[in-house]
């Protein structure tokens, strides 16, 4: 039995959202604050979590972020009453898995959350190209079998670079994927980790390189 975070202030729809889980099957854990939130994610490991942003301790996005800074794949449906399309891609961009505004329909929410089962269960555990294997789980890159030491960023980027071979990816792209934030007008940081990751791919001869494209990104292809 999957095990579901429901985080919400309104207990009203929090109790909702708890009996429709667990008519679906599931078994549902509640928490009305991020405290409450972060206990639970830390004694109970639960399989998914529904999240509120508005909250009284802070911002449902907070939490969310630091899932997946700590490298979190844990599926998150953020509930709330932000709606706006903006508002919706900064939740996308910070790392729901999907996103549903209120007022919503409780057949949609147990749909989504199926779905969102269904996507996370066809994730790869690892990613293979050439030499190179990313454990998708352990946020660790391999060269030939051996551990390639590169930070949580340099293996997202990688990550990035992989699933987008041959293609220019531009700076403010990246380093929105990777870092949640917009670019601004210093990518002192962002050239420093890519400056990083191609001596470590030039220096183990992995058979791939990272080319600078002048005014547009960056693009990743075998040397």
């Amino acid at each position: 039995m999957k095990t579901i975070l429901c985080v919400e202030d309104n207990l009203t729809i929090l109790h909702n959202n708890r009996d429709a889980l667990e008519n679906q099957g599931y078994r549902a854990l509640t928490a009305e604050t991020l405290a409450q939130a972060r206990d639970l994610l830390a004694r109970c490991a639960p399989d998914a979590v529904v999240l509120d942003i508005m909250l009284p301790d802070g911002l449902g996005l907070d939490l969310l972020r630091e899932l997946r800074d700590a490298g979190s794949q844990i599926p998150v449906l953020l509930l709330t009453a932000w709606g706006r399309p903006a508002d919706i891609a900064k939740g996308l961009r910070a790392g729901a898995n999907d996103y549903i505004a209120k007022p919503f329909d409780y057949e949609v929410l147990l749909a989504r959350v199926d779905t969102m089962f269904r996507s996370a269960e066809r994730v790869p555990e690892s990613v293979t190209k050439g030499a190179l294997t990313l454990d998708l789980a352990a946020m660790t890159a391999f060269l030939r079998g051996e551990d390639m030491l590169l930070t949580q960023k340099e293996f997202s980027l990688l990550l990035l670079f992989i699933q987008n071979e041959g293609r220019v990816l531009r700076a403010d792209y990246l380093y929105e994927r990777v870092w949640k934030a917009p670019l601004g007008a210093d990518n002192r940081t962002l050239k420093k980790h890519v400056s990083g990751l191609r001596k470590h791919l030039e220096d183990a001869r992995s058979g791939f390189t990272i080319a600078v494209i002048r005014g547009d990104g960056y693009c990743f292809s075998e040397s």
